[in-house]
């Protein structure tokens, strides 16, 4: 089977990774418009060959879409009436609501299946493309029930063959709940570099003080800004009703201390113990 992956990145590389090692795919075409990138997936063996997008389009049985998330949405509109009813696409985006509308849009709306594989590093570009990667993870795939039976069905057995687990929500819910675990936690490590950057500049010191804590913290901070930006947007108000209830418990930090209320402080880190319970729910579930 020929698959064509647009977007050379961390999650469209390591998905060419993963496709090659599980042998899903015969002859993997790569599409990117950074020619570095089309260059170091070539040297790396993420791809077989690069072409324009266009040629992919006629070429291959199934295409991923694995570029930042306004991209994709821009993609549609060319890949959708391009292509034959035999073949799939598919994209990996962090947000859904946005390309959904665009399908259904569209011609050949059933040969579309939404998809989030819930894995990512801090880090971008296909040097950073790892085959481990998604195993023992979730994806989401939404709104199935606008996708073929058969298009859903192959792109299920893929994530699974990938260690992957299936979970199934409808693109607006998804992109509700991804604004508290996913997207909330980078604009937080984000501010949080700012905010020791900016004391940085009258304390030399204070990065010598750092430890393990601190670095896992902050680790999202160094995630792509082209690549998170266009999800902020697209996820803006989701983002802002998530940042809205973690500044009332940042407010009620401050408050303790500004009153040396202590009782309340330690019952307040003490409620977030919880998430140790629920965490390892999870993942025993």
């Amino acid at each position: 089977m020929t698959v064509a992956v647009i977007g050379l990145g961390l999650i469209g590389g390591s998905l060419c990774l993963q496709l090659k090692h599980h042998q899903l795919a015969q002859k993997l075409i790569g599409v990117d418009t950074n020619e570095l990138h089309q260059q170091q997936a070539i040297e790396q063996g993420l791809v077989d060959v690069c072409s324009t997008l266009q040629q992919a389009i006629s070429e291959a049985s199934v295409i991923i879409i694995a570029t930042p998330v306004h991209s994709a949405v821009a993609l549609l509109d060319i890949i959708m009436p391009a292509i034959q009813p035999h073949q799939l696409v598919f994209d990996v985006g962090s947000t859904k609501h946005a390309i959904v509308a665009k399908a259904n849009s569209l011609p050949n709306r059933n040969r579309f299946v939404a998809t989030h594989p819930m894995w990512g590093t801090e880090f971008s570009g296909p040097l950073a493309a790892t085959i481990q990667s998604f195993a023992r993870k979730a994806v989401v795939i939404c709104d199935a029930s606008s996708s073929d039976a058969d298009a859903v069905a192959m792109v299920q057995q893929w994530y699974v063959q990938l260690g992957m687990h299936i979970v199934y929500m409808h693109a607006l819910a998804h992109d509700e709940h991804v604004a508290y675990v996913s997207h909330i936690s980078h604009i937080t490590s984000f501010a949080l570099a700012n905010t020791v950057l900016e004391k940085e500049k009258e304390e030399d010191t204070i990065f010598e003080l750092a430890s393990g804590g601190f670095e896992s913290t902050v680790r999202l901070a160094k995630s792509n800004a082209a690549t998170w930006l266009p999800i902020f947007q697209q996820n803006k108000d989701y983002v802002l009703d998530a940042l809205n209830e973690h500044m009332t418990q940042l407010r009620k930090f401050k408050a303790a201390l500004e009153k040396e209320n202590w009782p309340y402080l330690f019952e307040l880190m003490n409620a977030a113990n919880d998430i140790k319970r629920v965490l390892a729910a999870k993942q025993n579930a």
